[in-house]
């Protein structure tokens, strides 16, 4: 296996309209670019992934060593060709190039693509258009029959010798790299492409579909001697509460309403009180394997609101640590969750500070 995979992510984004660039916007719960990192570690074809990108600093997270981040050029063709020229001293056999502004393609995709390249120097998806094209020469407009017309996607693989000695010989600007092997008038396999392997160009490009919502609720009451926790974290405090776990009441709340949301039943299905075995437990450990379901079944969650309903202690105070404890658990932007405080008029065993309740809405799309 000695497959290598540039991500090109370090474009401009003119058309995109937006202050920040298009390839760090937030899309489906993650910044745009992620979804083809995460797809090409996910499929364990790759030796090393080579992100190229005009800024460093927007990449917050820490990698392991086999992404490589780099700096590209001001156009994409440059861009591609440093990503090229680095990886030159690893020795790669196959190498697939990409723009980070097709995050929906599948591993599938990836692996006919290697696999094609066993009999060819270049492989590229490519699907028939759905529009009639037209095309211009002087004042005159002639159709193009769609049966020979291909509208040519991204991953493109090529064996790296080939695709680096046609780059390094280019002078003009290229949109793609296929168009190396055409001016060239190199052989070029193409192999179907994905209709939902669309490139995000327009800000209308971006569309949520298929939308649940999932309401959760818990309350617990407050006994002395036992630590509380709220959100997955310890708050300092006279009580705790009193449950078969930890009886985090958001965590609890958050838990059932992204059951709700995936119409799979609620908490006391998955972590019943009569099981010793969850005696104690912690309710983080409760809400992974929730979220082990969410990821298996392609959800990502839109947003959460909560109302922590309490006389004390007061939300303010924690709003900030409880936020990014949510944050951290769910691996959501924490811009995603709003936490409110309300209290009962020092009405019932709430307002008595005898209990704590919570209360969650939840969005997700698939």
């Amino acid at each position: 296996m000695n497959n290598y995979f540039i991500i090109l992510a370090s474009g401009q984004s003119k058309r995109f309209n937006s202050n920040k660039p298009k390839q760090f916007i937030w899309y489906k719960n993650k910044a745009l670019f992620e979804h083809s990192l995460n797809k090409a570690i996910k499929s364990k074809l790759f030796k090393k992934i080579i992100l190229v990108v005009n800024d460093k600093k927007q990449i917050q997270k820490k990698y392991s060593k086999n992404i490589l981040i780099i700096k590209g050029g001001k156009e994409r063709s440059n861009s591609s060709l440093i990503a090229l020229k680095y990886i030159k001293k690893f020795n790669p056999a196959n190498v697939l190039i990409h723009n980070a502004a097709r995050p929906n393609f599948t591993i599938k995709l990836l692996e006919r693509l290697i696999n094609s390249l066993k009999k060819n120097k270049a492989s590229i998806p490519v699907i028939s258009s759905k529009d009639s094209i037209k095309y211009k020469i002087k004042n005159q407009l002639f159709n193009l029959d769609r049966k020979s017309s291909y509208l040519t996607q991204t991953p493109q693989a090529f064996k790296y010798k080939d695709i680096y000695d046609l780059s390094i010989n280019e002078k003009n600007k290229i949109q793609d790299e296929a168009t190396l092997f055409i001016n060239n008038n190199l052989k070029i396999k193409f192999i179907d492409g994905e209709i939902l392997n669309n490139k995000i160009t327009f800000r209308e490009d971006i569309i949520n579909t298929q939308t649940y919502f999932g309401i959760g609720f818990d309350i617990h009451r407050l006994i002395k001697d036992k630590k509380l926790y709220l959100g997955g974290i310890k708050i300092p405090f006279h009580s705790g509460l009193k449950g078969h776990s930890d009886g985090d009441v958001i965590l609890h709340s958050i838990i059932d309403a992204l059951l709700g949301a995936m119409r799979k039943k609620d908490i006391g299905t998955f972590f019943p009180d009569n099981k010793n075995k969850f005696k104690n437990i912690r309710s983080p450990k409760m809400l992974k394997p929730i979220i082990n379901i969410l990821n298996k079944n392609d959800f990502y969650i839109n947003n959460l609101d909560i109302n922590l309903i309490c006389e004390q202690p007061k939300v303010s105070k924690y709003r900030k640590k409880i936020t990014n404890s949510l944050s951290n658990l769910l691996n959501l932007d924490k811009n995603l969750i709003n936490l409110k405080g309300k209290t009962v008029e020092k009405l019932g065993l709430i307002g008595k500070e005898k209990a704590i309740a919570c209360e969650v809405i939840c969005s997700i799309s698939q």
